[in-house]
């Protein structure tokens, strides 16, 4: 079984910046896929970003697309979210989560069924 534990989390201030990671514990599968979704109180989770293994193929939620930036280091099996111009809106719970199968994934990247193993998450607060 996959783990994943998010790092990097914080309190920031409006307009900073702030990267978060995701370290897997092992190589999800030979074609895997990685994303990240945001839980935030009183709100429905929301997809975030999403890349394939290779980092050929990226996707972002259209809340934060210009201004984070998804990347993945396959080597270390580790995932990265460079968040920049971080807004209010921003604050949540962020998750992150693998699919093990890129094919499956492709259809559904923007949908929480179609990952297979998820984090704990790490918690991001914005003070304006």
């Amino acid at each position: 079984q996959v783990q994943l534990v998010e790092s990097g989390g914080g309190l920031v201030h409006t307009g900073d910046s702030l990267r978060l990671s995701c370290a897997a514990s092992e190589r999800p599968s030979s074609t895997y896929a990685m994303a990240w979704f945001r839980q935030a109180p009183g709100k429905e989770q929301e997809f975030v970003a999403a890349i394939s293994w290779s980092g050929g193929s990226t996707f972002y939620g259209d809340s934060v697309r210009g201004r984070f930036i998804i990347s993945i280091d396959d080597a270390k099996n580790i995932m990265y979210l460079q968040m920049n111009k971080i807004d209010p809106e921003d604050a949540a719970v962020y998750l992150c989560a693998t699919s093990l199968d890129v094919f499956r994934w492709s259809n559904a990247w923007y949908r929480s069924v179609a990952y297979d193993y998820w984090g704990q998450g790490t918690q991001v607060t914005v003070s304006s």
